[in-house]
């Protein structure tokens, strides 16, 4: 089966005050079920080809077959683009680095998240919040492993390192969320600059605006009333 309506969503992304060009890039593909964020990783050159690889490859993908056939198109063409990057650090001279992905797929009733890294999938439903995705970071498994409080972690000098990104490691390992759709929900991708710059709260709020160009404009809209010094993106998505 492939997805039988588009639907609803809008998409934004921008340079960040402190960044010399967008490394941010995204997918925003209604009509294929399919959207992305990838954020090229930060402090290092070449993030932006890395991000733009990963989307270019997911924007490549048909629509067509199953939603766990979808799911597994992605894992193959993330696996693709993460030998790619490998291959492209081993070329004499080359800068080109790796990038965070999350993934959204869509099929009537159900849906589908696919990431690594710390770019993140957010579900509002019934005037609530829900974070779907778990950071890959040396911060998430600090926390995780309580071997430091929340505070003591976000303190850590290596806070924000990933433990997972796409040409960080071969394989690339993968997490994947699956769950029923109801009418309503609306899904929120984005990378680290953007939930950073607003807090849970504002994020809801935000959320609950109206459509998905609504919900992008008033999202940016509180971003970029903060000191934004990463890039910013964003797709909502109403299902």
């Amino acid at each position: 089966m492939s997805p039988m309506r588009p639907w609803r969503s809008a998409g934004r992304t921008q340079r960040g005050q402190s960044r010399p060009r967008n490394e941010d890039a995204l997918l925003d593909c209604p009509q294929l079920g399919c959207w992305a964020v990838a954020d090229g990783m930060g402090g290092h050159r070449h993030g932006d080809v890395a991000s733009q690889w990963v989307i270019s490859s997911l924007a490549s993908l048909p629509a067509r077959g199953s939603l766990d056939q979808r799911v597994n198109a992605v894992r193959q063409s993330l696996q693709g683009v993460n030998q790619r990057l490998a291959n492209a650090r081993r070329a004499p001279g080359s800068a080109v680095t790796g990038s965070t992905v999350v993934t959204l797929l869509l099929e009537n009733g159900r849906a589908a998240c696919v990431w690594a890294g710390d770019s993140r999938c957010y579900l509002w439903r019934q005037q609530s919040l829900y974070q779907l995705s778990r950071d890959h970071s040396l911060l998430q498994r600090l926390m995780d492993e309580r071997r430091l409080s929340a505070m003591q972690a976000r303190a850590h000098p290596d806070a924000k390192a990933l433990t997972r990104a796409v040409g960080a490691h071969s394989p690339l390992r993968l997490e994947v969320l699956e769950l029923s759709t109801r009418p309503g929900d609306v899904f929120l991708l984005c990378s680290d600059g953007l939930y950073q710059a607003l807090s849970h709260a504002e994020l809801g709020l935000a959320l609950s605006a109206g459509g998905p160009r609504q919900v992008v404009d008033r999202l940016f809209a509180g971003a970029l009333h903060t000191p934004a010094r990463d890039d910013l993106t964003a797709v909502v998505v109403q299902a």
